[in-house]
This record gives structure tokens, C-alpha cells and sequence, in this order.
């Protein structure tokens, strides 16, 4: 080998050499930036639909016609008829009270019925003697035969039997309207069904002393089921919208698969002083007598319906602030993400109406939102 030629190998080893002993091999500027994976989200498509405008509210069902069952007169309690929870109907007995005084008092009274009206029939007879005779004494007069002082008798006499007839009838009715008292307050000891129910409460028993209705508590407690009134309260900024006649759904625990309804017949006229709110009372038809007085109800009022307006569930909206009435949600557009303000109406459970900032036929992020950010890519699964 020659010298040049020995000389360009020995430099071409060293340029080698110092290739390798930099330790390290410069890579692309981009070679190592990777994009960020699509997000995987739940989309839905914004509809339009009627909605039903409605007031949230709770109460207690009552039953609308029921009676507290007293004793019009004291007495010892002779008979029941009757035993809790059984039905009875208006004018069923449920207790007798001993009245043995007064059915004696009834009986003497009946026979001074009977003799006051054979004291009728005595004065009648006597007054009609007395016209005869005084008609034959003034054919006597007439004839010459007997004296005016004769026809003058005669005359006071009849006079006299027909002040005793009316007085025998006086006394007939006197004996009528006695009778008739004693037989009254006989019909007072017999405690009856004042309408037709079931009875919630029987608090007497054969020998219990009973107090006059003014003094006593309720021997008996009569409940009609089949008409109830269920007591609500709306707050002072709904009461405006609350109109008899408006419809009123509700559940109650003991049937929580039932929806029930009723109407609205009364309202309050004034706010209740002390949290401002206003009693409403609705009618409830209860044949099938489901429900029970003291139930507690939660339901709403149903104040109108309006058709195409737009709304999608709560809980597809981030930073919801009913007081401001706004929120934010994302949409996908094209891919991607998209962060969008939007202006809220009505809220219904949980489903809120959307007045701005959406529009049907919008895909908005149904689920997986709190893992997006402006812009990111997602991959959607349309929500049922």
C-alpha cells in the first residue's frame, strides 16, 4: 500500500471513531409526538316534544266524609252491634242505651194518650145531648110549653159541652206531643250510622257508662273511603299558576307502581303566615279504596302543556344554575367536541327545557362529558 492510500484510511477510521464517541444519534424533531386518544362518550340527539308544565308537591289524603259517633243521652250502654273495621251503612244500629225509666215513662204516657181520647169522646157525646136539648126546648118555647128561663138553660148548657170538647181536645193533643217527646228520647238510646263507612274506632263497651254528646267523647268513629281530600302546599311563586279544576298526579309508599289522580276544587285564599305558602285541596275518587286517610302523597299539579319545545335529561349539563337559569353542555360536531352555553326554561324532574344554545337535531354528549375538553375527539355510542 502506498502512503496516500494509508493515510486515507487512517483518516476515514478516526472520523469513524469520533462518530461513535459522540454517543448519541439525533432523531426527527417529530418522531416522538403522539396524538391524544378519542374520548369515549354517550351522544344523544336533541328532540322537540310536548311538554306538561307542572308544580312539585306533597300532602296527607283525608277521608272527605267521616263522624265522630256520640251518645245524645247519658246511660248505661245496654248493646253494640258493631265491632272495628266492619262496614255499616247509614242508619245500621251500632249501640243501644238502657232506658228502662223512660220506656216507662212511654207507656204511661200511652195510656194518657188513650184516656185523654176517651175523654174526647165523652165531651162529644155530652155536646151533642146538649143540642138536642136545646132544640127541643125551643120547639117548647115555641109551642107555648116552656119558659125563655127554660130556652136560657138549655142555650148555657151547650155552650158549656162545647167549652169542654175543646178542652177534651187540647187535652188529647197534650197527651200527643208527651208521648211523642218520651218516644223521641227512646230513640236516642238506639246509636246509629250517621253515613255509610267502615268504622275506624270502637270505644264502648256493654256496661260503659255513656255521657250526653255535649260532655262525652266519641263512642264510635265512622270513615267513607271512597271520596278522599288530598292537602297540598305550593310555594308563594307557584301560586299564581294553581286553578280549581287542574289536574293532580301522585304516589303514596303502600303503591309506589300506581299513579293516582285527582282534581284541584279548593284553594286557600290567603298564604299561610308562617312560611308563605298556599293550601290547596284536591278530590280524589277512591272506589277501589286503595288508598287510606293519613297516607302521605307526592305528586304535582299539572298547569298546562305546551307542544315542540326542546329538552334533554339534568344530567347531561355541566355548572347547572337553575337561580341564573343557564348551564353548559358539549355538543359533537364533526368529531369533536364542543363546549356550548345554553339558556334553561321550565325543569320537570329530570328533564330541563332548553331555550337557547341547542337546537333539534343537535348530538349533544349525553354521558362521559367530565373527561372532555374543548376540542377533543370522541367516539360516540348513541344513547337509547
Amino acid at each position: 500500500m502506498s502512503i496516500s492510500g494509508y493515510m486515507r484510511l487512517l483518516t476515514g477510521t478516526i472520523a469513524v471513531a469520533g462518530f461513535f464517541a459522540c454517543g448519541k444519534v439525533e432523531a426527527p424533531k417529530n418522531s416522538q409526538i403522539s396524538d391524544k386518544p378519542p374520548v369515549a362518550v354517550e351522544s344523544a340527539t336533541a328532540k322537540t316534544s310536548s311538554l306538561t308544565e307542572r308544580i312539585e308537591v306533597t300532602g296527607s289524603l283525608e277521608s272527605k266524609f267521616s263522624a265522630d259517633v256520640k251518645t245524645q243521652i247519658p246511660g248505661l250502654v245496654k248493646q253494640v252491634f258493631v265491632t272495628e273495621w266492619v262496614r255499616v251503612k247509614k242508619g245500621q244500629p251500632l249501640a243501644r242505651i238502657d232506658l228502662a225509666e223512660t220506656e216507662a215513662l212511654a207507656k204511661r204516657a200511652e195510656a194518657g194518650v188513650k184516656s185523654a181520647i176517651a175523654g174526647l169522646a165523652e165531651a162529644q157525646v155530652a155536646t151533642n145531648r146538649a143540642d138536642r136539648e136545646q132544640a127541643r126546648t125551643l120547639k117548647l118555647k115555641e109551642s107555648g110549653l116552656a119558659t125563655q128561663q127554660a130556652v136560657d138553660d138549655a142555650r148555657s148548657e151547650t155552650e158549656a159541652a162545647r167549652a169542654r170538647l175543646e178542652a177534651a181536645r187540647a187535652q188529647v193533643g197534650v197527651s200527643d206531643e208527651e208521648l211523642r217527646q218520651i218516644r223521641a228520647r227512646l230513640t236516642k238510646g238506639l246509636v246509629t250510622a250517621p253515613l255509610d263507612g267502615v268504622v275506624a274506632l270502637r270505644d264502648v263497651n256493654v256496661g260503659d257508662l255513656a255521657s250526653d254528646a255535649a260532655a262525652g267523647k266519641p263512642i264510635f268513629r265512622i270513615v267513607d273511603n271512597r271520596l278522599l281530600n288530598l292537602t297540598v302546599t305550593v310555594s308563594s311563586a307557584d301560586s299564581a299558576r294553581v286553578k280549581v279544576g287542574q289536574a293532580l298526579e301522585f304516589s303514596v309508599d303502600s303503591v309506589p307502581d300506581k299513579i293516582f289522580s285527582g282534581k284541584v276544587m279548593f284553594i286557600n285564599p290567603e298564604l299561610s303566615a308562617a312560611d308563605r305558602s298556599l293550601k290547596v285541596i284536591a278530590e280524589v275518587q277512591n272506589t277501589s279504596e286503595l288508598l287510606k286517610g293519613g297516607l302521605f302523597a307526592k305528586g304535582h299539579i299539572v298547569t298546562g302543556i305546551r307542544a315542540n319545545v326542546l329538552q334533554i335529561p339534568r344530567s347531561a349539563i355541566n355548572a347547572l344554575d337553575l337561580t341564573a337559569g343557564k348551564g353548559e353542555l358539549f355538543v359533537v360536531e364533526k368529531g369533536l367536541a364542543r363546549k356550548r352555553e345554553i339558556i334553561i326554561g321550565s325543569v320537570n324532574g329530570d328533564m330541563v327545557e332548553v331555550t337557547s344554545g341547542l337546537k333539534g337535531g343537535d348530538q349533544y354528549v349525553a354521558r362521559g362529558a367530565f373527561n372532555l375538553k374543548e376540542g377533543d375527539k370522541v367516539v360516540q355510542a348513541t344513547s337509547k
